[in-house]
């Protein structure tokens, strides 16, 4: 869906998204195509609104004249219930993180899955996608098993802290991919899961700065593994630092950011964004401390 606007006018909902790198891969890659781009957070600690709030700041912003927005932490479900319109896979996750705004008209679609997929075969190319064990079945985690289901793997183990959870979204996978083996496991089962799995993800949160550590037993990770993380800051986890050295093929969380990001450029201004140049830029950000 492409636009015919001479700029874009684009903003990111949220919460805690003041100091967003969004904005400069979007921005930056936007002057590189020589368009017209302004993207700006809408931060709702900043501005005191609840995350209910989020179709009034669309309406309010379609008014105003923007083109499209990013959606994030916590209003990528609440969003659903004010779109026009949503893509396929946008609900069938049950989360959008882009809408564009068309003709007065909201359509929602969600890169996270995307995203995802595209680091996946850019970054582990070849890899074998049978077996693949996930960590964590929250809002990243349902982009992240959609993703690796989307890409073809025949076997996915979600372990998740809240067992219910995983559950939960166990079961909607298997009724989306129904010739598919998708099985819910506890900590106690990922000794034996990763001894016959080819792949490991986290999308828990565990690694981030504000959560350091590691998000399972370095004892665990062999070389036979490939080993993905969805956090990307730090770009190298110890999760990423720790399968290195055990051998293992990695794929930082940077390529899933830089994915997302990609994907919504494209669905916002109709051009084909230039992937290796907006994570170089992605990562001279990260490196200096933006």
């Amino acid at each position: 869906m492409s636009s015919t606007a001479e700029s874009f006018m684009v903003g990111l909902i949220g919460s805690g998204v003041t100091p967003t790198l969004s904005a400069g891969m979007h921005e930056t890659e936007a002057d590189h195509q020589g368009l017209r781009y302004i993207y700006r957070p809408i931060d709702l600690d900043v501005i005191d609104r609840p995350a209910e709030a989020v179709g009034e700041l669309l309406r309010n912003a379609r008014e105003l004249g923007f083109n499209a927005f990013n959606i994030t932490h916590p209003c990528k479900q609440l969003v659903l219930e004010h779109l026009d319109e949503i893509s396929d896979d946008a609900r069938q996750l049950g989360a959008v993180n882009t809408v564009l705004i068309r003709d007065g008209r909201f359509f929602g679609f969600n890169t996270d899955f995307s995203g995802f997929s595209s680091g996946l075969a850019e970054g582990l190319p070849d890899v074998n996608l049978n077996s693949v064990v996930q960590l964590g079945a929250g809002g990243a985690g349902s982009a992240v098993a959609y993703a690796l289901l989307h890409c073809g793997v025949s076997t996915l183990r979600i372990s998740d802290v809240d067992h219910e959870r995983a559950g939960e979204r166990v079961k909607a996978l298997r009724a989306l991919f129904p010739d598919r083996t998708i099985e819910a496991i506890t900590a106690n089962d990922l000794p034996a899961a990763l001894n016959t799995a080819d792949g490991l993800v986290n999308a828990t949160p565990i690694g981030m700065h504000m959560h350091p550590g590691l998000p399972i037993d370095a004892n665990l990770l062999d070389a036979r593994l490939w080993v993905a993380d969805v956090i990307y800051r730090p770009i190298d986890t110890a999760l990423i630092i720790a399968a290195r050295a055990a051998g293992c093929r990695v794929l930082d969380g940077g390529h899933m950011a830089v994915g997302q990001a990609v994907d919504a450029f494209e669905l916002i201004t109709g051009q084909t964004a230039d992937a290796p140049r907006m994570r170089a830029h992605f990562l001279t950000m990260i490196a200096a401390g933006l």
